[in-house]
């Protein structure tokens, strides 16, 4: 894989139910990541007292989180619906090179920041909220 744009790195949001998604404007750094919680399944007989891990049975997550700049477009204000109104909608992230991540998040925590000789930023964090779709690009 050859090096990629950050900004090529996507988060798309569900504007109304739909399935029509949308790139959240404004953003300037977006992030996801993958997590499993091991199940340590160690005992008295676990050859030469080395760590057993159960394969396939921890829980898996993702966590999304992005920052940018406040431009108040329709993005914006779903954004903030979504959180206002606790609501578990579809998310999508496209990875550039790699593939498409779609699936239910929740948006966990909005954040709104200003100088007095700067721009209006936020940020968000989502975290998933159920069964995670991949499709390789």
């Amino acid at each position: 894989m050859v090096a990629q744009k950050g900004k090529d790195l996507l988060i798309k949001i569900d504007m109304d139910g739909s399935g029509t998604f949308e790139t959240v404007a404004g953003l300037r750094a977006s992030r996801i990541s993958f997590n499993a919680d091991t199940v340590d399944v160690t005992n008295l007989g676990s050859a030469g007292g080395w760590r057993e891990l159960l394969g396939g049975a921890g829980v898996r997550s993702a966590a999304i989180s992005g920052s940018g700049v406040f431009r108040d477009e329709n993005t914006d204000e779903r954004a903030r619906q979504i959180f206002f109104d606790g609501e578990i909608l579809p998310f999508q992230v496209i990875i550039p090179d790699f593939g498409v991540v779609e699936g239910p998040f929740q948006l966990t925590a909005v954040e709104y920041s200003g100088q007095h000789d700067g721009e209006a930023a936020y940020e968000l964090s989502m975290a998933s909220a159920g069964a995670l779709n991949f499709t390789a690009i």
